[in-house]
């Protein structure tokens, strides 16, 4: 099997506002805003998606725990590595978006920080030592 692109979905409780959010950390608005997702094309091999709870609770039809119980926990951790990121870090900072750990280098190579979007899913931007 050859996966040929990775388009990852997360749920979230308030579509508009993520996707404001995520306008905001990325620079960029929305490739794909229509009532039920959003898209954002991170890189050629990577799509972001935004998926409202309740769209998803309708495919997954009661046969797991409803998305919504779990709005606020970290879910997932996005980990985006970027070409400039002092400037990124200052940009965030700028944004009033509270950082949950600060810019430093980490015992596996890379510099990053990390803070989380509106719904609790963790995102760092990172730098290769």
């Amino acid at each position: 099997m050859k996966i040929e692109k990775v388009h990852t979905i997360l749920y979230v409780e308030n579509q508009e506002q993520s996707t404001k959010f995520y306008e905001r950390i990325l620079g960029r608005n929305a490739d794909l805003n229509v009532s039920g997702m959003s898209e954002f094309r991170i890189s050629n091999d990577f799509v972001l998606g935004l998926m409202p709870n309740s769209g998803i609770e309708k495919i997954l039809r009661n046969e797991t725990p409803n998305p919504s119980t779990g709005t606020g926990i970290p879910r997932c951790e996005l980990y985006l590595y970027v070409d400039d990121l002092i400037k990124v870090y200052s940009e965030i900072k700028a944004l009033n978006i509270k950082i949950i750990s600060p810019l430093e280098e980490r015992n596996w190579g890379d510099c990053c920080f990390y803070f989380s979007d509106p719904d609790g899913h963790i995102i760092a931007f990172a730098k290769k030592i």
